[in-house]
């Protein structure tokens, strides 16, 4: 399986999990990790029903992990998730030491990739990610955009 082709199998487990999220009332992201071509665990937005402002999709996924893992450092990890991940989930993935993010669609409220920030590649910090954005973009904005509409 080529790159792109992985990239696009394992988004639409993120998409489904966003899809969950969404059935719950949550903003609908979703995330897996993937471990030597495999999804490692996944999870989605959980705020709401945690009453937890660090529940993101990204963070429940990396904690989850750490823990199958036994170990904090997470190297030769991929994470998908379908919105760009904040400054408080980018942080994570340096400090967990993720190998690459892959993501759907721009955040541009709160995205720490390239929309507000850029701190997976600060040279400042002791760990740099590569990235790709845009797999699945329009359906990864799309849940969105509908979720939200449905609100106002």
């Amino acid at each position: 399986m080529d790159t792109h082709c992985s990239d696009e199998h394992f988004m639409e487990e993120a998409l489904h999990l966003a899809g969950e999220a969404y059935k719950c009332g949550e903003v609908p992201v979703g995330a897996v990790l993937v471990y030597d071509g495999r999804i490692l665990t996944g999870n989605h937005n959980r705020r709401e029903g945690m009453k937890d402002a660090t529940a993101h999709a990204e963070i429940l996924v990396l904690r989850e992990a750490c823990r199958l893992l036994g170990s904090w450092r997470l190297p030769g990890t991929t994470m998908y998730v379908t919105l760009e991940p904040c400054p408080m989930c980018a942080g994570a993935l340096i400090q967990a030491r993720v190998s690459r993010l892959v993501f759907g669609t721009r955040d541009p409220k709160a995205g720490a990739v390239v929309s507000l920030y850029n701190l997976l590649c600060d040279p400042r910090l002791n760990h740099r990610l590569e990235f790709t954005e845009g797999v699945l973009q329009d359906r990864c904005s799309g849940i969105l955009k509908k979720f939200f509409q449905e609100r106002r």
